[in-house]
């Protein structure tokens, strides 16, 4: 149930209400006052994460107002100071949104331990209770905890590097259309994937492995009262090293296909494939997104994973063309799969890349009028970070020397190209050779967003026209930004506008 509060400043006359599981928009005034009342007691404690494994538990850091994650004052100021007063912060679900997990399985096959390393150790904090989890992950790992015991599995020991069982990864499907909507997320199905200690299905344990998914599966498959495991999937890792996933994985158990609902269009997610953790508030960032992407646009989307930001794009702005590009070559099949799915109307031309966004950056920016980039924490890499900053020569660039010469003189470009999908469109369009007039960049790390947004807008190429926030982990420090660039005041606008003739005043 959701719970309502005020705060009250007394900087300004007014009240705030902030619903804790409803969707919250704090304005830059209201957020940035400097002190609090009284009720701010009663909104710590009314959205507070009470979490029994708070101390001991590496994934959260923050015990109170999960609403409002301390490094919002950080963002309202930074915003603030470059000129955006409208400053949004979202906050969805604040309990049970974590969607995917990846947990780790140690301790003994009498007593397993899984769950997350305690802080600076590789001590496992045993979280069966975890408030962030979707509660049917929670329900899970319950099960494969009885599987391990019931079957003699030996969780993975680090030091010696023997054990059966290194890691589990649980995520959630909320895509039953045999449910009515608001039953979808509480009803939400697992998926299983044991990272196998062993190099591949023909190891010596691997009777133990098809014996725990048997066990997972007929003791939460469809044949159960409660349906709760959706697919039982093994990944096969032997490094030492702590990378969690090896190269080998197999479907064992359930369902191939794990669909979720995003941004308007059905989306495919492999095991392999990166996913968000938050998928409310994913898809709530999806929908603001779409309304800064003018209809018909060319889109290019840069760390595009599977695609889900581009071909919702491509869905919902009814886009020229959309371009994906992405270095893990995992995320291909599930691209794959939900172009399959899109409506029969999506007239765009798509194309899916397996190349480095780094590498040429500009063979990816010309003929885009919108680019969308969704780096990973440490942000956008140098290489894009320095185009971006000099689009207005690369504009010039691009006018002098023809795109098929370039082409030839860059044959990583064109092996990208070879390895591409592409689904082309009934209509005959003219390719473009225009660059970008709009930027959308989409942060899960603060401190390096705050370092590349103050570069681009540094080198006058661009301006921030919009800022949002949302709160993707709450009990974190962590907030997803979502803002919004458009070209500014660069070389070739200052060199468009100076022959033109200026009016004199009357």
């Amino acid at each position: 149930m959701a719970l309502s509060f005020s705060f009250f400043s007394p900087a300004l006359p007014i009240h705030r209400s902030i619903i804790c599981q409803a969707t919250t928009t704090l304005s830059t005034a209201a957020a940035a006052a400097p002190s609090i009342s009284s009720p701010s007691a009663a909104a710590a404690l009314s959205c507070a994460l009470n979490c029994s494994h708070f101390q001991s538990c590496s994934g959260c850091t923050q015990e109170y107002d999960l609403h409002r994650p301390v490094v919002i004052d950080d963002a309202i100021a930074f915003f603030n100071k470059l000129g955006v007063k409208d400053f949004s912060f979202d906050s969805c679900r604040l309990w049970g949104w974590r969607c995917r997990a990846k947990l780790a399985v140690r301790g003994s096959s009498n007593n397993p331990l899984i769950g997350l390393y305690e802080e600076g150790t590789h001590n496992i904090v045993d979280i069966p209770d975890c408030k962030a989890h979707h509660p049917n992950i929670n329900a899970a790992v319950e099960l494969l905890k009885q599987g391990i015991i019931e079957l003699n599995v030996e969780p993975y020991d680090e030091d010696q590097g023997t054990g059966d069982l290194r890691y589990v990864q649980m995520a959630v499907t909320t895509h039953d259309t045999s449910l009515p909507i608001p039953e979808r997320y509480k009803n939400g199905k697992v998926q299983v994937s044991l990272v196998w200690n062993s190099r591949s299905e023909n190891s010596a344990n691997t009777g133990k492995l098809n014996a725990l998914a048997n066990f997972l599966w007929g003791n939460g498959g469809p044949k159960r009262k409660v349906h709760l495991i959706h697919s039982v999937w093994a990944n096969f890792q032997t490094s030492s090293n702590n990378i969690i996933f090896g190269n080998r994985w197999r479907h064992l158990l359930g369902e191939r296909d794990f669909w979720e609902h995003i941004g308007g269009i059905d989306v495919s997610l492999a095991p392999s494939s990166f996913g968000q953790a938050n998928t409310r508030a994913f898809d709530s960032l999806l929908r603001k997104l779409q309304k800064y992407v003018p209809q018909g646009a060319s889109v290019v989307d840069l760390y595009a994973g599977a695609g889900v930001i581009g071909l919702s794009l491509a869905f919902s702005r009814k886009c020229r063309s959309v371009k994906c590009v992405e270095v893990n070559k995992e995320s291909r099949q599930s691209f794959e799969k939900t172009v399959e799915r899109l409506p029969t109307n999506v007239e765009s031309n798509i194309s899916w890349h397996h190349a480095d966004a780094s590498i040429e950056p500009t063979s990816w920016l010309l003929g885009s009028d919108v680019v969308v980039v969704d780096p990973p924490r440490k942000g956008l890499d140098p290489s894009l970070v320095k185009e971006l900053r000099h689009v207005s020569a690369m504009e010039r660039r691009a006018s002098k020397r023809p795109e098929k010469v370039k082409d030839e003189k860059r044959p990583w470009v064109l092996r990208a190209r070879e390895a591409a999908i592409q689904i082309e469109s009934t209509t005959v369009r003219e390719e473009s050779q225009s660059l970008p007039q709009t930027l959308i960049y989409i942060s899960c790390g603060w401190e390096s967003f705050k370092e590349d947004c103050s570069s681009l807008l540094a080198s006058k190429e661009w301006d921030l026209h919009k800022a949002h926030g949302f709160n993707f982990f709450p009990g974190t420090q962590s907030i997803e930004i979502l803002a919004v660039f458009k070209r500014g005041r660069g070389e070739s606008t200052k060199k468009k506008n100076s022959g033109k003739k200026q009016k004199r005043p009357h």
